[in-house]
């Protein structure tokens, strides 16, 4: 049983992942004057970012989202179901 649990706390958690990759998007959206946070990803794995700076509220914001962001963590991470927005 030690055994078991040894080897699953040395693999990343789904939110461990998501801030992997996040990470890696990030400074595409500083150079562009924003930036993006994690804020959850629930065990449905909707993961929940917000956006900061010039993010916050631009029209291309959902593109951005949609195409750059979501994409990517589906495409990183298969647990993640879904990428939303929250204020």
């Amino acid at each position: 049983m030690a055994t078991t649990a040894s080897k699953s706390s040395s693999e990343p958690t789904i939110r461990q992942k998501v801030q992997s990759v996040i990470d890696l998007i990030r400074p595409a959206v500083q150079a562009d004057g924003g930036d993006i946070e994690l804020v959850d990803v629930t065990g449905q794995g909707v993961v929940q970012i917000r956006f900061h700076g010039a993010c916050h509220g631009c029209p291309s914001s959902h593109m951005t989202l949609q195409q750059g962001i979501e994409r990517n963590l589906r495409d990183h991470v298969p647990e993640v179901t879904q990428v939303i927005p929250v204020k």
